[in-house]
């Protein structure tokens, strides 16, 4: 089972979970390294970072910047690179810690 797939399994049976995400496409937000903090939630909005599939692929800390009611949602990194359009949200971040210092804390 990889990360994601694990990762998957706490959301689904749980309702949260922990991951280390690497990458610089959330910067300044998210550092490369950064241990994000997931929760299941009820409803997704623009701006959230979320753990997704998109076109078969698992995007693990990107942000939904917009809504559709027949599309779902369109994800996107933090440099305007669009992944696409989703309906499939596992969960999303609600903490990001660093270096033992949180660095994003979802509203």
């Amino acid at each position: 089972m990889n990360k994601y797939e694990r990762l998957k399994s706490e959301l689904e049976s749980t309702g949260k979970g922990k991951m280390k995400a690497f990458g610089s496409s959330m910067l300044p937000i998210l550092k490369s390294g950064t241990h994000l903090t997931f929760e299941k939630a009820g409803e997704y909005k623009i701006g959230d970072i979320v753990f997704c599939k998109v076109r078969g692929r698992y995007i693990d800390a990107h942000k939904i910047i917009k809504t559709d009611a027949h599309k779902g949602f369109l994800i996107a990194n933090n440099h305007g690179f669009e992944n696409g359009w989703t309906r499939t949200i596992y969960g999303k971040v609600v903490v990001g810690e660093y270096q033992n210092h949180i660095i994003y804390k979802a509203n």
